[in-house]
C-alpha cells in the first residue's frame, strides 16, 4: 500500500491524519509572542510558513534565543516541500539558520525578507547550500497537491504578505502579521480586493494574527507618526537629533531620514542592524536618500550639531546597542552634548521596560532632552486592533477559524471576535504548539499532538541546555557557589590537605572569615567520618560533604549555595 493510500501516522501514532484530510499545526507561535512556525500537511506534502525565534524571558539565564523543536519535520523531511516566509521580522525569520540545519528545503521569501535572510545564511555559512526563491505578492507556486499564493498586507516592515495554501480539500489562509494601514509610508497598500476574492472563492480555515486582540480599535497609520516626526524635526533647531527605533521598521527610518534631509541635517547611522537595514532599504528602493546626506562616523566631529541626525539602534534599552553606550558614556565615537534631543520612536516590548527607563534616565542625566511615550505620538503598532481583525474575518469568511500569533488570552479574545462575525463557536479552535487540526472540507477535529517543546540556543549550543541546567543557573544567581577542595588518601583514611572553601556569589570571603573557618571544620569532620564508613568511595564522600555543609550553611545564613566538593586522591 502506498503512503498516499493510507492515513498519515507519525511520532509513535500521536498524530493521525486520514488520507482525505489536511493537517494544520504550529511548532511555535501559539500561547506566546514569537517563535512563529506553522505547517500545512496534505498526504505526502508539507509546506512550512515562517521560522521565527523568541527572545528569552528573564528566568532563562544565559539563553540567547528560544527556537521550536523541529523533530516532527525532521522525521517527515521527505514530505517538506518548502519554507515560505511572510516577512522579515526576527519572530518570523530569526531561526532560519537553525531550521535549515535541521530541514534543508527551498526557501521562498519577499524581497526585503530575502535580503535579511541572505545575510543570516552567509553569517552561518549556509548561503551556498540553500535554494532561495524571491517572490512578489502576485506570484504563486505549485508544489504538487498544494499550491501557494500571496496577498499584500501592511505591517511595520516592507514586503509583508499573507499566504493562501490551496489544498484538494480547501484553502488555508495564514495572514502573517498585519494591520490595515490605508496611508502607509512605504506606499505598499493592503490588497483588500485580493483578500476579498480569496474569501469569495472559499476559505476552509483562517489562521489570523492575534497580537492586538486586546485593543478595541483600529491601529493608527504610520502617516500619523510621520506628522509627529516632522514636527519634532521642525521644532528642534539647536543640537543634534538622535533617533532610535527598530532597525526593521523601514517606514520609521524613512520618516527620520527624509525629515533630516528636509531640514538640512546630515545622517550618521550607528548599530549593525541599522546599517544593514539602511543598506537593504536603499538597494531595494525604499530609502531614496542622496549620498551627500550620509555621513561616515568619522565625519561627525566636523559636522555642526544642528546639521546632524544620528540614526541608532537601542530603542529597547539593549545594553550593548549604540544608544545605551551613548547614554552611559562608553561609546567610542559619540558623547552626549547638552543640546542633544533623543527620540525613542518605539514602545518597550514586555520585559524591556526597566532597561528602556534606565537608558532614558542616563540620557536625561547626561543633559539630553528625551522624547518618548504615547503622549508624543511617535509610535504606532504594526499589528491590527480588534476592528482590523474583524475586517480580516469578514473579508475571508472562513468556515473554520484558528487564532495564532499571541498569548492564550489574546487567542481567546480573537476567538470571541470571530464569533461576533458569524463563525460558529464549534468551528473555532484554540490550539497549543504541537496540536494538529485535521480538516476534510466539511468537518474539523483535533488529530493528535507531537512534541513541540522549546529548544534553547546558548552560544554555539543548540538544545544542550535544559531545565536541569537552568535550575542550576537560577540557584547560582540566587545563592551562589561554594567549592570545597581537599586532598585525601583513601587507603590510609587520611586528609592530607584542606579542606579549603572558596565562595563565589555566596559571601564575601574577606568579611566572612568565621563562617568560612567553621565551614572548613564541618567539611573536615564530614570527610573524615565518611572515609571511615564501610564501602566508602569518592561519590559517597562528595555527597556527605554536600549534605552536611548545605545544612550548616543554611542554618547560619538561610541560603542554599551550590556545593561542589573537589577531592584529590593520593595513593
Amino acid at each position: 500500500m502506498s503512503e498516499n493510500d493510507q492515513s498519515v501516522e507519525s511520532f509513535a501514532h500521536k498524530v493521525k491524519l486520514e488520507n482525505n484530510e489536511v493537517g494544520v499545526m504550529a511548532l511555535g507561535g501559539l500561547g506566546e509572542i514569537g517563535k512563529n512556525t506553522y505547517a500545512i500537511q496534505y498526504q505526502d506534502e508539507i509546506v512550512v510558513i515562517d521560522a521565527g525565534i523568541m527572545f528569552p524571558e528573564d528566568d532563562l539565564l544565559g539563553v540567547d534565543y528560544v527556537i521550536p523543536d523541529y523533530t516532527y519535520l525532521v522525521e517527515n523531511i521527505e514530505k517538506v516541500k518548502a519554507l515560505v516566509i511572510t516577512h522579515g521580522h526576527e519572530d518570523h525569520i530569526g531561526a532560519i539558520s537553525y531550521f535549515l540545519r535541521a530541514v534543508n528545503v527551498p526557501v521562498y521569501a519577499p524581497p526585503f525578507a530575502m535580503a535579511l535572510i541572505k545575510g543570516k545564511l552567509e553569517e552561518h555559512n549556509l548561503l551556498k547550500k540553500t535554494e532561495l526563491h524571491e517572490f512578489h505578492p502576485d506570484d504563486h507556486f505549485d508544489f504538487g497537491k498544494m499550491q501557494v499564493e500571496f496577498f499584500q498586507t501592511t505591517h511595520s516592515i516592507p514586503d509583508t504578505v499573507g499566504v493562501a495554501v490551496h489544498t484538494p480539500v480547501g484553502t488555508i489562509v495564514e495572514t502573517g502579521d498585519f494591520k490595515f494601514d490605508l496611508t502607509p509610508v512605504t506606499k505598499q497598500f493592503p490588497d483588500i480586493q485580493k483578500m476579498a476574492k480569496i474569501g469569495r472563492d472559499g476559505v476552509l480555515l483562517l489562521m489570523s494574527d492575534s497580537t492586538n486582540a486586546e485593543k478595541p480599535q483600529f491601529t493608527k497609520s504610520e502617516a500619523w507618526v510621520q506628522k509627529s516626526v516632522e514636527r519634532i524635526f521642525g521644532r528642534v533647531t539647536k543640537g543634534r537629533i538622535i533617533f532610535a527605533t527598530f532597525a526593521s521598521n523601514v517606514s520609521r527610518v524613512k520618516m527620520a531620514m527624509e525629515a533630516a534631509v528636509e531640514h538640512g541635517r546630515k545622517i550618521a547611522v550607528f548599530g549593525r542592524s541599522m546599517e544593514t537595514a539602511v543598506t537593504n532599504g536603499r538597494e531595494l528602493g525604499y530609502l531614496n536618500i542622496p549620498d551627500e546626506y550620509l555621513l561616515e562616523p568619522s565625519d561627525l566631529k566636523n559636522t555642526p550639531a544642528d546639521e546632524t541626525l544620528i540614526l541608532s539602534t537601542g530603542s529597547q534599552g539593549e545594553p550593548m546597542a549604540a544608544l545605551a553606550r551613548i547614554a552611559n558614556g562608553t561609546h567610542k565615537q559619540i558623547k552626549l552634548q547638552p543640546n542633544d534631543t533623543v527620540v525613542f520612536s518605539s514602545n518597550p516590548i514586555p520585559g524591556n521596560t526597566a532597561s528602556v527607563n534606565k537608558v532614558i534616565n542616563e540620557l536625561e542625566e547626561g543633559g539630553a532632552h528625551v522624547i518618548y511615550g504615547a503622549l508624543n505620538n511617535i509610535h504606532t503598532s504594526g499589528h491590527g486592533g480588534q476592528e482590523e481583525q474583524k475586517l480580516m474575518l469578514e473579508l475571508m469568511k472562513p468556515k473554520f477559524f484558528m487564532p495564532i500569533h499571541g498569548e492564550y488570552r489574546m487567542l481567546k479574545i480573537h476567538s470571541g471576535l470571530a464569533q461576533s462575525t458569524g463563525v460558529p463557536e464549534d468551528h473555532i479552535f484554540v490550539m497549543d504548539n504541537g496540536d494538529v487540526l485535521a480538516l476534510d472540507g466539511e468537518h474539523a477535529h483535533p488529530a493528535g499532538h507531537f512534541s513541540a517543546e522549546d529548544t534553547y540556543v546558548d552560544g554555539g549550543g543548540i538544545g544542550d541546555v535544559g531545565s536541569a541546567v537552568l535550575h542550576e543557573r537560577q540557584k547560582l544567581s540566587q545563592d551562589g557557589l561554594v567549592i570545597v577542595t581537599a586532598t585525601i588518601n583513601m587507603q590510609t583514611k587520611e586528609i592530607l590537605s584542606g579542606p579549603d572553601l572558596l565562595s563565589r556569589g555566596f559571601v564575601y570571603m574577606r568579611e566572612s572569615g568565621d563562617l568560612i573557618n567553621d565551614g572548613r571544620r564541618v567539611a573536615f569532620g564530614t570527610i573524615r567520618k565518611a572515609m571511615l564508613a564501610n564501602n566508602a568511595d569518592e561519590g559517597s564522600i562528595r555527597q556527605a560533604v554536600i549534605d552536611e555543609l548545605s545544612h550548616y550553611l543554611y542554618k547560619k545564613t538561610a541560603r542554599k549555595p551550590i556545593i561542589i566538593p573537589v577531592l584529590i586522591q593520593v595513593k
